[in-house]
């Protein structure tokens, strides 16, 4: 099937119930199709158009029909010494298996991609992390240990997820803008993306950095307070160097006991200096 005529079959398969999707006769072959593109990368949660992200929302419709569809399946897996792990989940999502000719380094220690996922040749992964259904992780991005890349979320090329990055995703509503991290981003150990944040291309996240979308952030080189809106998320500037900062709480108690909150603060835009310290090493990928 061509991808407007499985959009077309999604979109109408939508609106069943569980159980009457079990009944119809075309419902798995459609999802199978669909799961097929996500696979591949052809299907995308959000794209980018005209400069501004938007959510598919038909995407984000199929992977919930896949919950739908699904019955509970135990799986398990067999070690040598003869233990057996034992996995429950629905089985129209399986864990995504990777060949050689897939170009992807999965590192063995513990790491899980969800099927429906798509991992672009030349990704490496480190263990322990995980990877959700509609997630896109495009070329030469690297996704370090204990990290996540929730479902849906969109990573570009060349981003490096350092050790316990959280990157959320955004299944539900279906035409909310997942979390989106364009290419060429580097984002620091145990930060936190979440809620549709859009990180521009070429931004740096220091260590600790949590993003969200009640937290507004404070770009001292523009002098400017950046939030997200009605009408569209936290967005990082392209470039933008983030770190974790404070401000004051504006109250007698909180002057009293000297109290502040956490903000995300701007310091700068990358320039030599930056990139000289946070290009990534070739020989890794």
């Amino acid at each position: 099937m061509l991808l407007e005529e499985v959009r077309k079959s999604i979109e109408n398969l939508a609106v069943l119930t569980a159980p009457d999707l079990r009944k119809h006769a075309d419902a798995r072959d459609v999802f199978m199709e669909f799961q097929s593109l996500l696979n591949e990368g052809k299907a995308r949660a959000a794209e980018k158009k005209d400069g501004c992200w938007q959510a598919n929302s038909w995407v984000k419709q199929g992977i919930l029909l896949g919950m739908k569809l699904g019955l509970l399946q135990e799986s398990t897996i067999a070690f040598p010494d003869g233990r057996n792990w034992t996995f429950v989940d629905k089985d129209t999502y399986p864990v995504k298996q990777f060949r050689k000719e897939d170009g992807v380094r999965v590192v063995p220690g513990g790491s899980s991609v969800r099927d429906g996922a798509y991992l672009a040749p030349s990704v490496v992964m480190m263990p322990p992390a995980y990877v959700n259904v509609g997630a896109y992780v495009d070329a030469g991005s690297m996704i370090d240990s204990h990290a996540l890349v929730g479902s849906c979320a969109q990573v570009g090329r060349n981003v490096h997820l350092s050790a316990a990055v959280q990157v959320g995703g955004v299944l539900e509503p279906v035409g909310a803008v997942p979390v989106v991290i364009e290419d060429d981003v580097m984002v620091g150990g145990n930060c936190g993306i979440y809620e549709g944040t859009i990180v521009g291309s070429r931004a740096v996240l220091g260590t600790g950095v949590i993003l969200n979308g009640s937290t507004p952030v404070y770009d001292i080189v523009h002098d400017r307070v950046i939030r997200k809106t009605e009408d569209a998320p936290l967005s990082i500037p392209e470039g933008a160097v983030v770190v974790a900062g404070s401000r004051k709480i504006k109250s007698s108690f909180a002057d009293e006991h000297g109290l502040s909150i956490y903000t995300p603060v701007i310091i700068k835009y990358r320039d030599e200096k930056t990139d000289s310290a946070t290009a990534l090493e070739s020989a890794l990928r």
